[in-house]
Order: C-alpha cells, then structure tokens, then sequence
C-alpha cells in the first residue's frame, strides 16, 4: 500500500505562480484598472464642464452686446475643456437669459452644458451592444453687474 505524500513538496507547485499571476491580472487587475480609467474620464469631464458653464457665464455677463457675449462664452467653455484634454461638443453650451433683456442691469444669465462623455478603449461592437456613453450636465447662473450701463446706453 502506499502512502499519499502530505505535504506537497516544491516539484508538485512548479509553475502554479505563473498560472495565478495570469489568472489575477487578468480577471481581476485589468477590469479594476479600466473601472479607474473610466472614471478618471467621467471625473474629467464632470470638472471640465463645471469649469466650462463658470467661465462662459462669467464671460457671457462682462460683454457689452449679447453677440459678443455668446462668441466669449463659447471661447471661454472650448478652454476649459482644453485644460482637461476634451474637446467641447458642437451645440452642448446653452446660454439663456431668465428675465428681461440679456445683459440687461440686474439681470440673471443661465448657462447650461448638456453632452456625454464615451467611455474609453470600448471597441465599435462592444459599443453598440452596451451604453457606453455617461451624460454630463452642468448648470451655472450668473448675476449680471447692477451697476453697468443697459446694453443700449454702450457705444
């Protein structure tokens, strides 16, 4: 009769790390880091619209026409979204003024941005099959100075 050999020696383990290591990084280190990476992006393009709706207000309201105004603003978002790597999406920036005339003395001017951030490295097919888009929307309201001049008192 023989006997079973406990404990296993060192010969019976020999290529066991190797299989574990493949096993862990890629079952568990590989979707762990892409769960990081997806949400470092969704971060980036939450602050980078948080930052693009303040700035477009803030140069929105120091405009003399709202012409130039809605022009300053879009400038404003387009660099806010350059200090996060992104570029602002055609149409997202929304300007809109609350009551009365734009630019008017005490007026209020409210900035919306609306658009969604694509999830990255997702191929085309797996994209098509899985919502991989995260919306993103931000909302800045801005008083406009009381003491300015009405926008039909500028030269």
């Amino acid at each position: 009769m023989r006997r079973p050999r406990y404990p296993r020696s060192a010969d019976d383990q020999r290529g066991a790390a190797m299989i574990e290591f493949i096993v862990l990084g890629v079952g568990v280190i590989v979707p762990l880091a892409y769960l990081a990476i997806s949400a470092v992006t969704v971060q980036a393009a939450a602050f980078a619209s948080t930052q693009a709706v303040r700035e477009a207000g803030r140069a929105f309201s120091a405009a003399t026409t709202a012409r130039e105004g809605r022009a300053r603003a879009l400038v404003a978002a387009q660099f806010a979204f350059a200090d996060q790597g992104m570029e602002l999406p055609a149409d997202a920036l929304r300007i809109t003024c609350a009551e009365g005339e734009c630019l008017a003395p005490g007026s209020v001017v409210d900035v919306d941005l609306a658009w969604s951030v694509p999830l990255p490295w997702l191929p085309g097919s797996l994209a098509a099959d899985v919502p991989a888009r995260v919306p993103i929307e931000a909302t800045h309201r801005v008083p406009v100075d009381d003491y300015r001049s009405s926008p039909g008192d500028l030269p």
